[in-house]
């Protein structure tokens, strides 16, 4: 492999909104960057935005102001964005077409293709789309619509310069034929040689008149014209790593590119305008082309009109960083089309991560504070059980198979997939404490090295799963590796890390852990954007068996048997619900003092079960309780 990693995202029209699509993209290279980074590669991981064109031109004009300082006012949005406090972007440069040293570089390129007789000029008649800033031909336009944008196109004959693209058509798909990695995902491999093999490739206008478009980069070879906005753009890939690495290798040692992640609608784009560019320039073609889909907002298409455009800025209000990021990554199978909904999302934080994860942090380091003074202990891991089946051993096939499937399916891309085996490890991890129940093995001092060696492999678990999450969810595992009492710098390769290795067995024993506030709080449902959690507490694992608790009541219990008849049974509200926190209540050995969630709500009940069960064992349990039960107090304490 090689030690190097260049990655791009496509650079953003500077006078777009930043959106959902915008996020989902960066964060895919982000998690990418991270990853290879982690894993000791240099990683040159580049985005930024596209200046130039008519759009600006007539926006800047609309304000009244320069296109320059136009641009000016609106790039530092998407730079704002990629920051830590927003959607912690971690990319190595952001490039602005309006750079001089990159307009000096594409004015190059132009300049070679012309001297080489690849750019020619000719009198063009077509429709055009000004909001594409693109010619259609009279086949591609219906109703005299935009086949992309549905917007009316106008029909504009002059004089342009054309490269000629159509003579690479043969060798394009010669070179996509031999490579099954150029463009991914297959499909959109497939429609890529559709379009090639089935029609003519045309030449490309790759320019502009400056009586209709002034903003643009000069034509070296005519003064009278500005480069079409699509050279201009992609020629970017190659013009930052001349001059925007900071303390990097020159830039052909990171060409070709490793991979373009672009949305679907750009890929005709990147694989057939940048490709053919490339091969008339005597450059390497990047190595993969990756394109994703399109998110729709409840089952309808994303769009200014219709008001629902998905805003990052606001999610990451709502929701926070990290769970926005996961969201999107998990929800939808990475190249595929997906939906986007604040349910759906509420969804995956309640259940995956405050459920799971977060609980599965929480408890661990409870137990470690209970019954090992807060000190992960020194252990002999073959005090573990590995029968077949155990839990133990499945503990450690879990962790196994996410290590290789981490690395398997970030090849691939396989985001969701890759977060599906992580949470696989959490299940069984909790369901390692469940079936060990180091609260019963603490009454039992012959069962002590048993007792430590649990709470010790939950901590190396939550050290392991820090690494693993560390891509996806920066600041999730920086807060882990803290509670934890670890010192990790997950920006340095792992090899050159303390404690930080992706094997079993590294957590230093006889650290003190730092337990502190949960890492995602429950959200309730159906709050506007911009509230706050709900709650302060951690959530549960999902439940593997289901004790039963009922609201205590005050009033003592009869000294018989008493019977109802069934009206009086069918007044009873019988609910199931999940217990977030439990703990004894003062100077009483039966009861017990519960936050539950009964979906639409939750609730605090205190439930007469001391003697049966401890705190520990009923977090993330499923109880039933009686819901129309009046409330009372008991010991002081409200029951609902």
């Amino acid at each position: 492999m090689d030690h190097r990693f260049y990655i791009t995202t496509p650079i953003y029209y500077v006078n777009d909104v930043p959106h959902i699509g915008h996020a989902y993209t960066t964060i895919a290279a982000d998690v990418l960057a991270r990853y290879h980074r982690l894993r000791g590669r240099e990683v040159f991981f580049l985005t930024g935005v596209d200046e130039h064109g008519q759009k600006v031109q007539q926006a800047a004009a609309k304000a009244g102001i320069d296109p320059q300082a136009y641009c000016d006012k609106l790039a530092p949005q998407f730079e704002r964005l990629w920051k830590p406090e927003r959607l912690n972007i971690s990319n190595d440069a952001f490039i602005r077409t309006t750079d001089k040293q990159h307009q000096e570089l594409v004015q190059r390129y132009l300049r070679q293709l012309f001297e080489r007789e690849l750019i020619y000029p000719a009198q063009y008649t077509g429709w055009y789309c000004t909001f594409d800033e693109r010619f259609w031909t009279e086949k591609d336009v219906v109703d005299g619509l935009c086949p992309d944008c549905k917007r009316p196109v106008e029909q504009l004959s002059e004089r342009n310069y054309f490269f000629k693209m159509g003579q690479y058509q043969d060798r394009l798909i010669t070179h996509i034929k031999k490579n099954p990695d150029f463009i991914l995902p297959t499909s959109r491999r497939n429609e890529v040689l559709g379009f090639l093999e089935f029609q003519k490739l045309g030449d490309l206008s790759i320019s502009r008149p400056k009586s209709r478009l002034s903003w643009g980069i000069e034509l070296p070879f005519d003064p009278d014209y500005v480069t079409y906005v699509w050279f201009d753009a992609l020629v970017n890939y190659i013009s930052a790593l001349e001059y925007l690495p900071p303390d990097k290798p020159a830039g052909n040692q990171f060409w070709p590119a490793d991979l373009h992640l672009v949305g679907k609608d750009i890929l005709t784009t990147h694989a057939v305008y940048w490709s053919t560019i490339l091969m008339a320039l005597s450059l390497d073609l990047p190595k993969t082309i990756f394109a994703h889909g399109w998110w729709t907002v409840d089952g309808e298409k994303m769009s200014k009109s219709r008001g629902n455009v998905v805003d990052p800025n606001a999610m990451v209000d709502r929701f926070g960083t990290d769970a926005f990021r996961y969201f999107l990554l998990r929800e939808v199978p990475f190249g595929q089309d997906g939906d986007f909904s604040e349910a759906a999302m509420v969804g995956r934080i309640n259940s995956d991560l405050a459920n799971g994860l977060g609980n599965l942090l929480s408890r661990t380091l409870t137990l470690i504070e209970r019954f090992s003074g807060g000190i992960v202990p020194t252990v002999s891991l073959a005090a573990s059980s590995e029968e077949k089946n155990s839990p133990d051993e499945m503990l450690t096939v879990a962790g196994l198979e996410v290590d290789h499937h981490t690395h398997e399916d970030l090849k691939s891309f396989a985001f969701s997939r890759s977060l599906e085996v992580v949470w696989n490890l959490i299940q069984a991890a909790d369901q390692y404490l469940e079936k060990n129940a180091p609260w019963t093995l603490a009454k039992d001092p012959s069962k002590k090295d048993q007792l430590l060696t649990i709470l010790y492999r939950g901590a190396d678990t939550l050290r392991l799963l820090s690494l693993h999450i560390y891509p996806f969810m920066p600041k999730t595992a920086e807060e882990m590796v803290r509670q934890l009492g670890l010192n990790i710098d997950f920006l340095k390769p792992f090899e050159k890390n303390t404690a930080s290795d992706f094997r079993w067995g590294w957590f230093p024993s006889g650290t003190k852990i730092q337990k502190g506030n949960p890492l995602f709080p429950r959200i309730e449902p159906n709050k506007p954007v911009g509230a706050k959690p709900v709650s302060d507490s951690s959530a549960p694992a999902a439940p593997t068996t289901q004790p039963t608790a009922t609201a205590a009541t005050p009033a003592a219990a009869p000294q018989a048997q008493a019977q109802i008849t069934i009206e009086e049974f069918q007044k009873i509200q019988l609910k199931t619900a999940k217990v977030l926190t439990a703990e004894r209540v003062p100077r009483s050995e039966k009861l017990i003092k519960l936050q539950v969630d009964l979906g639409a709500e939750q609730r605090q009940i205190v439930a007469g079960i001391g003697k049966k069960y401890e705190p520990e064992q009923l977090l993330g349990r499923t109880i039933v309780i009686v819901a129309n039960l009046k409330p009372a107090k008991l010991m002081g304490i409200e029951s609902q």
